[in-house]
C-alpha cells in the first residue's frame, strides 16, 4: 500500500516502543490520506464505519455487539489517528495497547473512550502484559489528540508532524510513580470488563432463568 511499510517485528527495547507493531506510515502522509489507507488496510469501510448503528467484535468464538453510540464515534475519530501516529494494531493485543496508551495520556472528558478503553485494556493484560505495560508508560510520556479540535485543519496535518507533535519518537523509561499508576489503572480495567461482562451475562441469565 503507498505511503505503508511494515513496522519492526519481535522485541522491543524503550528506545524502540515508538515502532509500530505492524505498519508504518510514511510521515509525509497527511493524517486524512493515512487514515484511509488505515480504513482500507482495516476493512472499515470508507467513513471508518462511523455511519453503523451496531459495533461488531469478536472475543475468541464469540460474537459481540454494541450500539455505535454518538459519544463513540465522536471518541473513535481520534482513536483511529492515534492507531495511524503510535502504529499499535487493531487485533486484541494491539487495541489493548493503544487502550493503555490513552488511559496513561488521559482520554479527558471523553467518557466513551474511559470505558471501552478500561475493558480493552483489561484483554490485553491477559493477552499481553508486558506489551499493555509498555504502551501504558508510553502514553504516560507524550500527548494525545483529545484535547483538539477535530477539523479538516487536523486531518491535513502530516504524520510526521502528528508525531512530533504528540513526542512519539521519545523513547520511555518507566518510573516507579509510573509502575504505581499503572498498577491501580490495572485494578479499574479488570472492575470495569467485569462489569461489563456481567451487563451481558445478565440478560441472558434472567432468560434463562424465566424459561426454566
Amino acid at each position: 500500500m503507498p505511503g505503508v511499510r511494515g513496522g519492526c517485528k519481535g522485541r522491543k527495547t524503550a528506545s524502540q516502543l515508538r515502532c509500530a507493531a505492524v505498519a508504518v506510515y510514511a510521515e509525509s502522509l497527511s493524517l486524512f490520506d493515512a487514515r484511509r489507507a488505515y480504513f482500507d488496510a482495516n476493512g472499515f469501510g470508507a467513513d471508518g464505519g462511523y455511519a453503523k448503528r451496531w459495533v461488531k467484535v469478536k472475543l475468541g468464538p464469540l460474537p459481540l455487539a454494541f450500539p455505535n453510540s454518538e459519544a463513540r464515534v465522536r471518541a473513535v475519530r481520534y482513536h483511529d489517528l492515534h492507531h495511524v501516529a503510535t502504529g499499535y494494531d487493531t487485533d486484541w493485543t494491539g487495541e489493548g495497547e493503544i487502550a493503555a496508551w490513552e488511559i496513561a495520556s488521559s482520554c479527558r472528558g471523553f467518557l466513551a473512550a474511559w470505558w471501552l478503553n478500561l475493558s480493552a485494556m483489561a484483554i490485553g493484560l491477559a493477552i499481553a502484559p508486558a506489551r499493555i505495560f509498555h504502551a501504558f508508560v508510553r502514553g504516560r510520556h507524550t500527548r494525545n489528540l483529545y484535547a483538539e479540535r477535530f477539523d479538516d485543519q487536523l486531518l491535513a496535518t502530516s504524520v510526521g508532524a502528528l508525531r512530533k507533535r504528540l513526542d512519539l519518537a521519545s523513547a520511555a523509561f518507566a518510573t516507579t510513580s509510573d509502575r504505581a499508576v499503572f498498577a491501580g489503572w490495572c485494578v479499574a480495567a479488570v472492575a470495569a470488563f467485569c462489569v461489563q461482562a456481567a451487563l451481558l451475562v445478565a440478560p441472558v441469565a434472567l432468560l434463562l432463568a424465566w424459561l426454566a
